[in-house]
C-alpha cells in the first residue's frame, strides 16, 4: 500500500534512524584502539597534523578524515586552525595504552569482526568494503547494478525518504515558488521527486536513474499516481548527458556516496544542466564546518566510508567547489532526523 503523500508526520524519527546509521561506528573506534593504538601514538606525537598521521599509518585521505571527525565528535581530540591534533583529557585517561583507566580491552570482542577488518582495508586503500561485510559479493556501487539487491536497497531508502522528502518540501517551499520543473539526479525510487511534486502543484519532475533502479522508480511513481507529473529518464549520471529544460536540480543523498573528484564532476554537471537563475538543492546529512559533529552524522559518515566511495561533507566543502564553478551559494538549513539542505543558484 502506497502512503498518502499529503499526510505529514508530526514527530522526528531521528533516534530511530540513528541506531541504523551508527551501526559501524563502534568498529571504527575498535580499529583505532585495538589495531592502530592511534591514541597512544597521538599522545606521543603532540601536535601531529593529518598529513603526519596519514604518513605514519599509511592511510588514504578520505577515510582518515572520517576517523578524525568521529574522534572530534566524540570529544577524543581537538584540532586547531593549523590542523594540529591534541588529545582531550577524556582520551588521555581512557584511550591511551599506558593509562590505568584505558578502555581498549573492552573492545577486544569486536576487534576482528568482518566490519572491523573491512575498516582496516578501507583506511589503507580508500576503496569501499563489501556490502554489509559479506565474505563474498561486491561493494555497494557494484551491487546496485544487480536487480534483486537494487530493489531491496531502494525499498530500504524509500521508507526513510518519505518523511525526509516531506520535510524538505516544507522547508524549501519559498525557494521552489515559481519553479516549474525539477531534475532529481540519482533519485532512487523517486520518493523525493514525488514528495516535492505532491507539495507544490505547479511543479513537475524528472528522475534520472540507471537500470535496474529506473524501472523500480517507474513502478513506485505509478503507485503514487504521479506518473503524469513525474517521469523517469534512464541514464548514468556520470556518463550520460543530463536532460535539459529543468530550472531545479536536486541531489538528495547522492554526493555522500562519492569522493571529492566525483562530487566535483556531479556539481559541474548540475551547473551545465541549469539555466541562468536555476536552483541547485543538495539534501544530505551534513557535518558542521569545523568537523566537530554532530555526533550522529559523524557516526553515519563511518558507515558511508565503509560501504561507499564517499562520506558526509560540510556545507563549506561543497561551497568551495560550488563557488569555483560559478554558483552563488546559499545558507544551510536543518530539516529532519539529522538531515538538511543547502542551495546554490546559477547566476543570471
Amino acid at each position: 500500500m502506497n502512503p498518502d503523500l499529503s499526510r505529514l508526520p508530526t514527530t522526528d524519527p531521528a533516534q530511530i534512524l540513528r541506531y541504523r546509521d551508527r551501526q559501524y561506528a563502534a568498529e571504527l573506534i575498535a580499529v583505532a584502539l585495538r589495531h592502530l593504538d592511534l591514541f597512544t601514538w597521538l599522545a606521543e606525537h603532540e601536535g601531529a597534523t593529518t598529513q603526519d598521521l596519514i604518513a605514519a599509518f599509511e592511510f588514504a585521505p578520505r577515510p582518515a578524515d572520517v576517523l578524525l571527525t568521529l574522534c572530534r565528535a566524540n570529544g577524543f581530540l581537538t584540532t586547531d586552525d593549523q590542523d594540529r591534533h591534541q588529545l582531550t583529557p577524556l582520551a588521555r585517561e581512557h584511550l591511551v595504552a599506558s593509562s590505568p583507566w584505558c578502555m581498549a580491552p573492552y573492545y577486544q570482542p569486536i576487534e576482528d569482526t568482518p566490519v572491523t577488518q573491512g575498516f582496516l582495508r578501507v583506511l589503507r586503500t580508500g576503496k569501499p568494503a563489501n556490502w554489509q561485510a559479506r565474505a563474498e559479493g561486491d561493494d555497494w556501487h557494484a551491487s546496485m547494478l544487480e536487480e534483486n539487491f537494487a530493489r531491496d536497497f531502494t525499498q530500504l531508502m524509500n521508507c526513510r525518504g518519505l518523511a525526509l522528502g516531506q520535510a524538505l518540501a516544507q522547508q524549501s517551499a519559498a525557494l521552489l515558488a515559481g519553479k516549474r520543473r525539477l531534475l532529481d539526479v540519482g533519485g532512487g525510487s523517486g520518493i523525493y521527486a514525488a514528495t516535492l511534486v505532491a507539495a507544490h502543484s505547479a511543479l513537475r519532475a524528472s528522475v534520472l536513474e540507471q537500470p535496474p533502479v529506473d524501472e523500480i522508480a517507474r513502478r513506485a511513481i505509478e503507485g503514487h499516481e504521479l506518473a503524469d507529473r513525474v517521469e523517469v529518464i534512464s541514464g548514468d549520471m556520470f556518463r550520460d548527458t543530463w536532460p535539459d529544460g529543468h530550472d531545479v536540480v536536486l541531489l538528495s543523498n547522492v554526493l555522500h556516496d562519492w569522493d571529492l573528484p566525483e562530487v566535483r564532476t556531479l556539481l559541474q554537471r548540475a551547473h551545465a544542466a541549469l539555466p541562468a537563475g536555476g536552483l541547485l538543492v543538495i539534501h544530505e546529512a551534513f557535518l558542521r564546518d569545523d568537523k566537530t559533529g554532530p555526533l550522529p552524522v559523524a557516526e553515519y559518515s563511518a558507515l558511508l566510508m565503509n560501504i561507499t566511495q564517499g562520506k558526509c561533507y560540510t556545507p563549506r566543502e561543497y561551497g568551495v567547489i560550488l563557488e569555483e564553478l560559478g554558483f552563488e551559494v546559499g545558507p544551510y538549513q536543518d530539516t529532519l532526523a539529522d538531515r538538511g539542505f543547502m542551495t546554490a543558484t546559477r547566476p543570471a
